[in-house]
């Protein structure tokens, strides 16, 4: 049998409606599953980078190591990282969930770190003048002042993660890295294509989600900004 003139998946063409229609349920299960990878690391990370990231700003002999370790992490290519991992979780989602918590503490411990350090002192002496303790000062001063730093740090953290669970591939945990990896070993255009493009478009639409809930958390720096 022939193939129609009007095949563009027969024809292997990079834009293909037909792949869209036929294969609607392979690309909705990777999107799942870049969704569930990514939003699960960074959700760990950022309760890992949070204690950090206060530790380092209540202990200055702490922020050395902190930021160092993190630092240090960061540099590791993300297929030696992958790879130093394997003997503890093995060819698993776990795998790349480790590795993307790893990869993403940096950025959120800096800059929640910076955003505590920003808070003025003049505050805290405030604050604990009015009588709050550590804890409270921390829960309802400190961090709440640090929003906006924290949060342009889970933005950077959440879209890096979109683009590096596609590395996932290579132990087959990687959403839609795993379509574009196996399209491009066979060379399927509309496969590499269109998983390239949804990938893009998820990072671009978690991070306009998270910048609305910033300036939702944070309406004093849209005044400041007015």
């Amino acid at each position: 049998m022939t193939a129609s003139p009007d095949d563009c998946l027969a024809r292997n063409e990079w834009i293909c409606g037909d792949y869209l229609s036929s294969r609607s349920e392979i690309l909705g299960d990777a999107v799942v599953q870049h969704l569930q990878l990514t939003v699960v690391s960074v959700v760990l990370a950022l309760v890992l980078a949070v204690p950090l990231a206060v530790a380092a700003r209540r202990w200055r002999w702490a922020a050395g190591p902190v930021l160092g370790v993190t630092t240090i992490l960061y540099t590791i290519p993300s297929l030696a990282m992958f790879s130093l991992l394997l003997p503890a979780y093995g060819l698993s989602a776990a795998l790349v969930i480790a590795g993307l918590v790893l990869y993403s503490l940096t950025l959120l411990v800096r800059n929640i770190l910076a955003g505590l350090r920003a808070v003025p002192e003049d505050t805290r002496q405030a604050a604990r003048g009015m009588g709050y303790g550590p804890v409270r000062l921390l829960l309802t001063v400190e961090l709440p002042l640090a929003l906006p730093a924290a949060m342009a740090g889970l933005r950077i953290a959440t879209v890096s993660a979109v683009s590096l669970v596609t590395i996932g591939a290579i132990v087959g945990h990687g959403g839609l890295g795993n379509l574009i990896y196996s399209g491009m070993n066979t060379y399927f255009k509309a496969q590499v294509l269109t998983a390239s493009v949804l990938c893009v478009i998820i990072a671009i639409a978690a991070d306009l989600l998270l910048l609305g809930v910033q300036r939702l958390l944070t309406p004093w720096t849209r005044r400041q900004a007015a």
